[in-house]
């Protein structure tokens, strides 16, 4: 159903799913805020699902269900179809990377009393929303023996928080003058660490003390901050919002409710495909897709390769299982919120509760960057979602010149693959607490699904 809001379709047993299906989702986003403990928790799911990591040297058939880790920073799984793989695939492709504050390699410093953390903003924010908000601390670090050690400060109960001091309202006047983008700059996005001497009157005393407990906790010398990666991101749960609850307040909905509601419709699907279904979950998104773990990798197509020969079919054909695949690029989109209306021609904007959302070509001004879907695959698209009862709306990504961005999409377009982007769309996108829709996270599972295994 197109432009429908999809709350007024819902029975109570609809109602109880929508529901159930949220409360799992909440949980992934609390316990995954990063694309290393995405890959963990999907993984997790994979197995219990049955799939098995890829076996060179194996023969797979229709039902087999494998999946493919990268850098623990992407997973690739496909449930193999009945059809030829040459006949091509269905490809969900989300990102798992989210805007974030991350670790310098030399971030340790004390200042008047004060130990402090240094940080380089990851991807698009507003600075200034991220000072005076509890902060956590997730990543690894490396050390020069080999072994790795899982970090996660502040989010046990029981944790202490960090954060980044703000400059109160009495002393702002020079502030308040500068520009949105340079009301916090983004040197001065460093963490509180403490302020607690180790010994009076000696120098860095403060830093000391921080240094005792990462050592004692995690078994850290300062230098190896060199070797590890530490993200800095919201603490706390994800929550419902609004008094009705229809909607989930959390950090990193851009792109985990999208890479988690596809993987859920891939695990979800009982019978085998006519056609390999895959979910691709990658990183970089947020500043380029690039490097060894972003879109622009080979891995993904070499993931494919592998599947071409493993399948009995020779790697020449594999061009013909890339152009003959359709995938959506599951990415959000920018909801429609009138406070901001200016921002937005009404007509071709997302709402809030009209379900999952499809964007022929996102980009900028001109369509830059973008990559622009082909009638043909809409119109087909259209027909998949009538014949599964699922609601959907089209947008684009605001005014024309009020600014733009981009997805995946046209990077596996550039395999010649035929791609739209379809997701969700989120209020406040990009900061530190995103809103979505629970009935638009639900239609955009049925949607994954109905695409998946549509019979045409």
């Amino acid at each position: 159903m197109y432009g429908k809001n999809a709350w007024e379709k819902y029975d109570e047993a609809q109602l109880k799913e929508v529901m159930d299906l949220a409360e799992d989702y909440k949980k992934f986003i609390t316990d995954a805020k990063i694309e290393r403990e995405v890959v963990v928790e999907s993984v997790k799911a994979l197995e219990e699902a049955g799939y098995k990591p890829f076996a060179y040297g194996t023969k797979y058939a229709a039902g087999d269900k494998v999946y493919f880790v990268n850098k623990k920073k992407n997973v690739v799984a496909f449930k193999i179809g009945t059809a030829p793989i040459t006949k091509g695939l269905r490809v969900l492709g989300a990102h798992i990377d989210s805007p974030r504050l991350d670790v310098k390699q030399n971030p340790l410093y004390e200042s008047s009393n004060i130990c402090f953390l240094d940080t380089h903003y990851y991807g698009g924010i507003k600075k200034y929303q991220w000072t005076a908000t509890p902060l956590a601390i997730h990543g690894v670090v490396c050390k020069k023996d080999g072994t790795c050690v899982n970090v996660a400060i502040g989010e046990d109960d029981n944790d202490p928080i960090v954060g980044i001091n703000e400059l109160l309202i009495h002393l702002s006047a020079t502030q308040l003058q500068k520009p949105g983008s340079n009301v916090v700059e983004g040197e001065d996005l460093d963490l509180t660490m403490g302020s607690r001497p180790t010994k009076k009157g000696e120098k860095d005393s403060v830093k000391e003390t921080v240094l005792a407990i990462l050592k004692e906790k995690y078994g850290m010398e300062e230098e190896d901050f060199l070797s590890a990666e530490l993200e800095v991101v919201p603490a706390g749960k994800a929550r419902d919002f609004g008094l009705d609850r229809s909607m989930v307040a959390g950090y990193g909905h851009d792109d985990k409710c999208c890479a988690y509601s596809s993987l859920r419709a891939l695990l979800d699907i009982d019978e085998t495909p006519e056609y390999t279904s895959c979910v691709a979950l990658v990183d970089k998104e947020e500043v380029g897709s690039n490097g060894a773990s972003g879109a622009h990798s080979r891995f993904f197509e070499n993931c494919i390769a592998e599947l071409v020969e493993a399948t009995g079919e020779p790697l020449s054909r594999l061009k013909d299982a890339l152009s003959n695949s359709y995938m959506l690029s599951s990415d959000v989109s920018a909801c429609y919120d009138p406070l901001y209306a200016y921002t937005m021609e009404t007509r071709n904007a997302c709402y809030i509760g009209n379900g999952v959302v499809f964007n022929k070509y996102t980009g900028a001004r001109g369509k830059s960057g973008c990559n622009d879907a082909n009638a043909e695959m809409i119109g087909w698209i259209r027909r998949v979602m009538d014949d599964a009862n699922v609601n959907f709306q089209t947008a684009e990504l605001g005014k024309v010149d009020q600014g733009g961005g981009g997805t995946i999409a046209y990077i596996l377009g550039n395999l010649n693959m035929n791609v739209i982007d379809a997701g969700m769309g989120v209020l406040n996108m990009h900061a530190p607490m995103e809103v979505i829709s629970k009935a638009d996270f639900y239609e955009a599972y049925k949607a994954y699904q109905a695409f998946l295994t549509a019979k045409f």
